[in-house]
């Protein structure tokens, strides 16, 4: 936790400044408990945009990739990352975010799955409805709309939470997961102000 203060107080700066970092909506992201922050993902910049908005620390999946760079995997364990494969479902990934949850932690996904590759919210991936409706944590979209460009404004806006009470079941289908996500792409999209651009 020290580390991530640490990190954050370094970065928080150089964001708000060098990207005009604006937030709104901090009144609706809980203090406490257990919370799944869902943001559109259109750049490498939005988990940091995310974090640096955050009032809370934001654990966050990253590719297993990046923790087989020496160093790096060290690093971005400290801010409280852990890895997950991409391409198919990773168990161990999904465990480890549940545990986050039910540790009363902060998690932050982008439900896409990956960047979108133009100006429109792509599909949800089953696994932040999953997520969300197996644990109960409360869901907050957040919208990030910038042009990824120095100097010019960025908004971070995080959203009232996702009320998600229609979709809990005692069996969680893919049909029940497909209208739970696409619920919470249709909050993410209601946070943005129409300036996203893909970086």
């Amino acid at each position: 936790m020290w580390f991530y203060s640490f990190a954050k107080a370094i970065v928080s700066p150089l964001y708000r400044i060098g990207f005009r970092l604006r937030v709104e909506g901090l009144e609706n992201v809980p203090r406490e408990g257990s919370v799944i922050l869902c943001a559109n993902h259109a750049s490498l910049h939005d988990p940091l945009m995310v974090g640096v908005a955050a009032p809370r620390q934001v654990h966050f999946m990253a590719k297993e990739e990046l923790f087989r760079i020496p160093g790096l995997r060290t690093l971005i364990r400290w801010l409280g990352a852990f890895p997950v494969k991409r391409g198919h479902p990773d168990r161990a990934a999904l465990k480890q975010a549940i545990k986050v949850l039910q540790e009363g932690g902060c998690f932050g996904v982008f439900p896409e799955g990956t960047r979108a590759r133009d100006d429109h919210l792509g599909k949800a991936q089953p696994g932040t409805a999953y997520l969300a409706l197996k644990t109960g944590a409360t869901v907050i979209p957040v919208g990030v709309s910038s042009s990824y460009r120095l100097f010019q404004p960025t908004l971070v806006r995080f959203g009232k939470a996702v009320d998600l009470s229609a979709y809990k079941t005692d069996r969680l289908t893919s049909d029940v997961l497909e209208l739970a996500g696409g619920a919470i792409m249709a909050a993410i999209g209601s946070q943005l102000d129409g300036t996203v651009r893909r970086a």
